[in-house]
């Protein structure tokens, strides 16, 4: 992945004065001279203009001419060869490919409600993913808490995580992370969630036409008390009238 360091080994034990072992790069059909150890002696060819990719990121082993690269990225893409000559001559070759962490994929959880349900239902399922990741993290977070991980160590795998929210109303993201490297992908409220203030009115409008039923129904008591009262006042009356 992009900023690890990766050493290539000899497999050498041990460097003598005349050993000389040669490092070179090649790729596409360039083939290019980046290291060499001889008489106990380092040199790197990083300087050269066509060697500017190599640039303070090499290093060397004096005791067993093993190479080391360091914050590799997608340029140290290729093939690698050394030659060992210590009386006779070895070569060994390895072949590197480095990738980019990629950015993760928020999708509506297959799980979902339609679209023409969801007003009704507010629960939204979402779906983190990524794609050919290894030794890496995928996480939920709501603003800077950590909802949900997993977190993988197999090779060039598609790793997903979902959750299930009410509605829109803080920041979601996904992060994917590897070492100290990370993608993050906030959930905009146009993605796939309503937002609270869209559901809100939803769950209002119930409640204040039963308060406004519960007001009519105090109000209906209320004056119905009083016409019982005035009636019952004004019969009263008329009966003391007649005496």
């Amino acid at each position: 992945m992009e900023g690890d360091s990766v050493t290539l080994k000899t497999d050498v034990t041990e460097i003598q004065r005349d050993d000389l072992i040669v490092w070179t790069f090649r790729h596409n059909s360039s083939e290019t001279h980046i290291a060499e150890i001889y008489k106990q002696i380092i040199s790197m060819h990083d300087n050269k203009e066509n060697n500017e990719r190599f640039r303070g990121r090499l290093q060397i082993d004096e005791q067993t001419g093993s190479l080391t690269i360091t914050n590799i990225n997608k340029l140290h893409s290729g093939l690698y060869k050394v030659q060992i000559m210590k009386g006779d001559v070895k070569h060994k070759s390895f072949s590197i490919a480095v990738y980019g962490l990629p950015v993760p994929v928020i999708s509506d959880s297959p799980q979902n409600l339609p679209v023409s349900k969801k007003s009704s239902e507010q629960k939204c399922s979402l779906l983190c993913s990524v794609v050919n990741v290894s030794h890496v993290s995928l996480s939920w977070y709501k603003g800077n808490s950590l909802l949900s991980s997993i977190s993988v160590s197999d090779l060039s795998i598609s790793l997903s995580l979902p959750l299930e929210i009410e509605c829109l109303d803080d920041s979601y993201s996904c992060a994917v992370a590897y070492s100290s490297i990370n993608q993050t992908k906030l959930l905009n409220s146009t993605d796939v969630c309503q937002t609270c203030s869209d559901v809100r009115p939803v769950i209002v409008k119930p409640l204040i036409f039963a308060a406004v039923f519960l007001l009519l129904l105090l109000v209906s008591s209320v004056l119905a008390m009083k016409i019982f009262c005035h009636r019952r006042i004004c019969k009263e009356t008329a009966q003391e009238s007649k005496y």
